[in-house]
């Protein structure tokens, strides 16, 4: 779905540990789009959407490790490019793609 709106794969499944006691993160999905902004997607998949949906799964403490594992990646990067945190969501059998979900604050 996001190859064929133009984006391009940079890494799947990127994880970094935090520490013994502490929860580190994963990034499912890196892409670059075609203005070159780096995309960190979160792919989340509920069998309906009630409770809120698969979008809604996303809590303040997975953004957090989202944004903390986004930050580990881009310490790779030459200098850091325009970045965003973009969803899809499975609900069912309807996708739904989020562009700028959230922000890194």
């Amino acid at each position: 779905h996001l190859v064929r709106a133009g984006l391009v794969p940079v890494a799947r499944n990127y994880r970094v540990a935090r520490g013994p006691r502490s929860r580190g993160g994963e990034i499912d999905l890196v892409m670059r789009d075609r203005d070159g902004t780096l995309v960190f997607v979160e792919v989340r998949a509920r069998r309906d959407a009630r409770f809120g949906g698969a979008a809604a799964s996303i809590v303040a403490a997975k953004r957090r490790r989202l944004v903390f594992a986004a930050q580990h990646f881009l310490l790779r990067c030459p200098g850091p490019p325009p970045c965003r945190f973009d969803v899809v969501a499975f609900d069912g059998e309807h996708i739904e793609w989020l562009r700028a979900a959230f922000d890194a604050d």
